[in-house]
């Protein structure tokens, strides 16, 4: 059985993989990312390496092995679907539940995770968008397609099916302003020179900068 910590390293690994569309991540990258020491992050990766779960290299950084990428994806499908499962039985809001998963996640067994996915429908994303990997591995859901709102057109109609900046005031504001995965949306205004862009949601207009509106990913639909 992997500890905590192994279980956190592994998919923090596995995450900054998918965002950085590369297989070998930086100490700095995972220091940052788990918020420790980068000499913490060595040693840990040192015996992630020893214990055959990643391939460390000194000044380069590290790579899950087959091995240490299984594990990560049980992680996170522990992780996502305990997150959909909060939302839509005990009604917690898609800003409470990242902490309590995280919780949960490194204890809950896989036959209970694999009821708990049975019952919600074999879903394929989570409160944020996010997908959820099956219990063979596989990621759940498509969104090869969808692009950071930042990078939308004036007039454009999109859908937003993911949000990466998971953090609860974020998320909150999202929230308040209708830009829910889910939510369709109007761009109104786009200004690269101003770094800010305007979208109709419903009846009301919400403007944002370009760095938060990067971490809202979008498909167009057909107006």
């Amino acid at each position: 059985m992997a500890s905590l910590t192994v279980e956190n390293y592994l998919k923090a690994i596995l995450q900054l993989a998918a965002a950085t569309n590369s297989e070998w991540i930086s100490t700095g990258q995972l220091a940052t990312s788990l918020s420790v020491a980068p000499g913490t992050v060595t040693s840990m990766l040192k015996t992630l390496s020893e214990s055959g779960l990643a391939a460390y290299k000194p000044y380069e950084g590290v790579c899950l092995t087959k091995a240490g990428r299984t594990l990560a994806l049980r992680v996170l499908r522990r992780h996502r679907l305990l997150e959909l499962f909060l939302v839509k039985t005990l009604s917690l809001t898609w800003d409470q539940v990242h902490a309590e998963a995280e919780n949960m996640e490194h204890s809950v067994s896989d036959m209970l995770i694999e009821r708990i996915d049975e019952y919600l429908g074999r879903p394929e994303t989570d409160p944020h968008g996010d997908p959820i990997p099956s219990a063979d591995g596989l990621m759940r859901g498509n969104a090869t397609a969808a692009v950071p709102l930042s990078t939308c057109q004036a007039l454009s109609k999109v859908r937003i099916v993911r949000v990466l900046n998971q953090q609860p005031d974020f998320l909150r504001y999202l929230s308040e302003t209708g830009l829910e995965p889910g939510a369709t949306a109007l761009v109104e205004l786009n200004s690269m020179e101003g770094g800010l862009i305007s979208a109709k949601v419903g009846r009301k207009t919400v403007s944002l900068g370009h760095q938060a509106a990067e971490q809202l990913l979008v498909e167009t639909v057909p107006q």
